[in-house]
């Protein structure tokens, strides 16, 4: 599991990666303003765990490759470049637009049967309407 910390432009949000049988979920987390060390002290000792039982997700499949020893001074000119780059993966961008199409395919399912659901409400509405007005005349 690993907690990254960036500033998006607007708020500071934690991206949490976990990795288990080739399998990447990734989750997202908003702080707001710049989060204090306590703050994120206690986020990851409560929240943190409610945050993935919350959001069960499918993850992303990846490819486990095998690396051989690396030359210390390769290792710390790649650590050194990747921490110039922004610090989420785009596998986890990934997981988490796969989550996100998944509410959102769930959502309008949702909406639209709730739609049919007041069509066919306001239906038989009018329907009866119409029944009371013609047993009057």
């Amino acid at each position: 599991m690993k907690l990254t910390i960036y500033y998006d432009g607007q708020f500071y949000v934690g991206l949490i990666e976990i990795v288990s049988n080739n399998t990447l979920k990734a989750y997202r987390h908003i702080f707001g303003n710049e989060p204090k060390d306590q703050e994120v002290l206690d986020f990851v000792n409560r929240d943190l765990l409610l945050l993935i039982q919350k959001h069960k997700q499918a993850g992303v499949s990846i490819d486990k490759n095998f690396k051989k020893k690396i030359n210390p001074k390769r290792l710390q000119r790649s650590v050194s470049k990747e921490l110039k780059q922004p610090f989420f993966s785009s596998k986890a961008q990934e997981a988490i637009k796969k989550e996100y199409e998944q509410r959102k395919k769930v959502q309008s399912t949702k909406i639209k049967q709730l739609r049919e659901e007041q069509k066919q409400h306001k239906r038989e509405i009018k329907l009866q309407k119409a029944k009371r007005k013609h047993r009057s005349k």
